[in-house]
């Protein structure tokens, strides 16, 4: 059998096979979950149904991972569980499995939710394999992680454009295939995990702990600030990910495939702009990352809803860049706010990352209803001007000190 095995050196030092290898398991993780929202246009033909219940289906997978992931964390901060990680992706590909048969909206939303369940348990404990693998490079080794979920978000429509959309809804069930590649590839991270863990625990006294000498209040108040950047970015992200093809064929007239591949150019901006923000993070502060890539992305919102075709494609491209920066510093940031509790942190800024965009889907679904798709647009816009309140967020890494 071929194992990974861990050593004091490679504890110590950033391990970047291991992180190639959790970010290609998120790059498959989220490319299973993109298909969904990639084939809204075809569910909403085959079950007749309207904006509202394409909303609810997003709400639907999207408020289980969100509500199951802070749970998943916390309670694998006080036991890891390096073999989750497969099981995880065992739901999301039963999930798909059945969606690719299910008859029905309540039998959609049943199998939804099983990939839901799959994502709750996967962000957490993959971001610490990250944060173990980070060597200390943790802004670095997080932008990389998420460089292969932003992958896979922008890959997944692309697939569902040319094998789901032309084929129909049970084409759904050969993605199940690349679910297994990703199953072996997490069962490599399970072994290598494992040995980490019994590395770590039998070197604890080695180990440093980063602390900040910011209260209690100030920590809280911090945390909250962050999560309400969450919500911008992810309220807007939402409009994207379930609403720009149906923006883009109804102002334009394209097809679904053509809208598929404007939304693989966004998603792509997405994945090329995440390894922007982590080493920028490391090098120059996470704040300012913070702050340039939600505030610094308005401009662009703003104009997008009013302009041609072209500059429709190329403002996504450039919304996607700046907008995409920010996770992994916000993440990074959270996480030396809280020393010593990753998987909490993980599980609850990815779980309300997942509310936020299943409750914008929601909300805006009904608004498209009573509206029109342009004007979801048109007030999602304003939303990346909240990114001004990141000016309170305390400079972390003048105020941080090591003890040992």
């Amino acid at each position: 059998m071929d194992t990974i095995k861990a050593n004091p050196e490679i504890v110590k030092k950033t391990t970047y096979s291991i992180l190639f290898i959790i970010s290609f398991s998120h790059l498959i993780n989220d490319l299973l979950q993109a298909v969904v929202p990639s084939i809204y246009p075809l569910l909403k033909e085959n079950f007749s149904l309207n904006f509202t219940q394409i909303g609810i289906i997003t709400l639907t997978y999207q408020m289980v991972a969100s509500i199951l992931q802070p749970f998943v964390g916390m309670y694998t901060d006080k036991n890891s569980k390096p073999y989750s990680l497969i099981v995880g992706m065992c739901f999301t590909m039963v999930g798909l499995f059945l969606v690719s048969i299910a008859s029905s909206f309540v039998y959609l939303l049943l199998s939804v939710s099983l990939i839901g369940i799959g994502s709750s348990i996967f962000h957490p404990e993959s971001s610490r394999v990250a944060h173990l693998a980070s060597g200390g490079k943790r802004g670095l080794a997080q932008s990389i992680f998420q460089l292969g979920g932003n992958a896979g978000s922008a890959v997944g429509p692309l697939l569902a454009a040319f094998i789901v959309i032309p084929h129909g809804q049970s084409y759904i069930a050969w993605f199940c295939i690349i679910a297994l590649v990703g199953i072996f590839a997490l069962y490599k991270i399970a072994i290598w995990y494992t040995a980490n863990l019994s590395e770590r625990m039998a070197n604890k006294s080695a180990h440093q702990i980063e602390t900040h000498h910011l209260s209690k209040n100030r920590v809280i108040a911090s945390l909250i600030i962050l999560l309400v950047l969450i919500f911008s970015k992810y309220f807007y992200m939402s409009s994207i990910t379930s609403y720009y093809t149906f923006f883009l064929i109804d102002k334009f007239h394209i097809t679904i495939q053509q809208s598929q591949v404007y939304l693989f150019l966004f998603s792509g901006a997405v994945a090329a702009g995440t390894l922007i923000g982590g080493p920028i993070g490391d090098r120059y502060g996470r704040k300012y990352v913070i702050w340039v890539s939600i505030l610094g992305v308005a401009p662009f919102t703003m104009l997008l809803p009013y302009v041609s075709l072209f500059w429709v494609g190329t403002l996504s491209v450039i919304i996607g860049l700046i907008l995409s920066s920010a996770f992994s510093a916000i993440l990074v940031y959270a996480t030396e706010l809280m020393p010593g509790k990753v998987g909490l942190v993980a599980g609850l800024f990815f779980g309300f990352a997942f509310g936020m965009g299943g409750l914008g889907s929601a909300i805006l679904g009904k608004i498209a209803d009573a509206t029109s798709i342009e004007y979801v647009f048109k007030i999602c816009a304003f939303l990346p001007l909240i990114g001004i309140i990141t000016g309170f967020l305390p400079n972390l890494e003048k105020k941080k000190s090591v003890e040992k």
